[in-house]
């Protein structure tokens, strides 16, 4: 039996939620590229309003504040609910394709790094040091939490779902490699 040190164990972690967060985010946005235009952008109740407003938030959180923070330690100022994209395909682009480097940006640490500390400001400009790691677990997090907001809305309005569970994401893995 091998036995790993906690520093390679996170990097195997981390390295699998990135992984998944690309699955995830493909598929769900396949399952919106059904939808009509029309309720893509109604008001369904959701946190930020709309399908729209949902998938731009996770732009601005997951790329543009928080990849910035970990990858430059950058500081942008915006605003959790600017439309940073208007144009439907523009925004699954740009979603498909930050959720891409988030797996190259975790393989390029040392190991040391996830036990250290993440100092940032916030979306208003107030500074904060969290935990590296557990920061890192949040960024997935949420975004697992708004998947789920959009695909209850999907769900209300009648459209199929996507299959979002890790589990079945690790099957996947695990079909590709046999």
């Amino acid at each position: 039996m091998t036995t790993m040190n906690a520093s390679s164990t996170w990097h195997i972690h981390f390295n699998a939620q990135a992984r998944y967060h690309a699955w995830a985010t493909h598929r769900l946005l396949e399952a919106v590229s059904r939808v009509s235009a029309e309720d893509y952008q109604r008001d369904v109740g959701l946190f930020f309003k709309s399908i729209h407003g949902t998938l731009n938030h996770m732009l601005v959180a997951e790329h543009l504040l928080w990849y910035a923070r970990f990858s430059k330690g950058a500081s942008p100022v915006l605003a959790l609910d600017s439309e940073i994209e208007p144009h439907r395909e523009h925004l699954a682009q740009a979603l498909k394709g930050g959720s891409a480097n988030w797996t190259p940006l975790i393989a390029s640490w040392p190991t040391e790094r996830f036990d250290g500390e993440l100092d940032y400001r916030t979306s208003k400009g107030d500074p904060l040091s969290l935990p590296f790691a557990a920061t890192l677990s949040h960024v997935f997090n949420h975004a697992t939490h708004h998947r789920g907001q959009i695909t209850a809305a999907l769900t209300a309005m009648g459209q199929p779902c996507p299959e979002l569970d890790m589990v079945y994401f690790l099957l996947s893995e695990q079909a590709t490699k046999a």
